[in-house]
């Protein structure tokens, strides 16, 4: 029966040895590929995305255009700059609220980001706001000081109404490579993550981490990085990226 099996996979890749190439490939990737991101399932508004990632993998900027993605849908968005020990991520966090035309809640630098978190969570109440993109501090998982204050945004969340649905986004560097698997392994261990958005994809030469991801973490990934313009974060699909990296 094995020999049959094999015999039959070799006579596959002979007469047709790219369809047997996408075949292998999106069997891979079968398991990150998630369900669309609908906000709308959601009964309780806002939706809350809670971003986290190290410094440098472009969180801030994945913020900027994830807000411009869901505008493009129809819901209203709001930011809050829970990165508060970096003046120049609030900042930055401002220019992307301005250039999409939302609302940025932001707080005195060094302020407690769970305090800036209860503040978005009251005002995005008041104006009936679909979602909330929460900027956090970039950290490593051993800054265990860093990790505790995603636990306590996390119970100001659920003390504010349990009922929210959060999810947990990991912001990852494609062009880091293991290291970014390495990342999203131990961010899962410490955090629990929902879902990952890879950046800085814009090579075919970067796409081999995908598969990496996808056999070593089974961690979905949401939304691709193509580019630096504000519409280069593409929803990401396991055909069209296999086709991509085939064509």
């Amino acid at each position: 029966m094995i020999g049959n099996q094999k015999c039959l996979k070799r006579k596959s890749i002979e007469s047709d040895p790219i369809d047997f190439a996408i075949d292998f490939m999106l069997d891979i990737l079968k398991p990150i590929q998630p369900p669309l991101l609908n906000p709308s399932d959601s009964e309780k508004k806002p939706f809350v995305l809670l971003m986290t990632g190290v410094n440098g993998a472009g969180k801030t900027t994945t913020i900027g255009k994830l807000a411009h993605h869901f505008i493009g849908e129809d819901y209203k968005i709001m930011l809050a700059a829970a990165d508060t020990f970096r003046a120049a991520a609030v900042e930055q966090l401002q220019t992307w609220g301005a250039r999409n035309h939302i609302p940025v809640i932001t707080r005195a630098n060094g302020s407690d980001p769970s305090a800036v978190t209860y503040d978005a969570l009251q005002s995005a109440q008041k104006k009936n706001i679909d979602i909330l993109i929460i900027d956090t501090a970039g950290r490593l998982h051993t800054q265990t000081n860093l990790m505790a204050q995603l636990e306590k945004i996390h119970r100001t969340i659920g003390k504010f109404n349990a009922d929210l649905k959060i999810e947990n986004i990991l912001v990852l560097d494609s062009t880091t490579g293991q290291n970014a698997i390495s990342q999203a392994k131990k961010f899962n261990d410490a955090i629990g993550i929902n879902s990952v958005v890879l950046t800085k994809l814009d090579g075919t030469a970067k796409g081999g981490m995908i598969f990496a991801l996808a056999s070593e973490t089974k961690l979905p990934v949401r939304f691709i990085g193509v580019g630096e313009k504000i519409d280069d974060l593409l929803v990401f699909d396991s055909k069209d990226f296999v086709d991509a990296l085939l064509a």
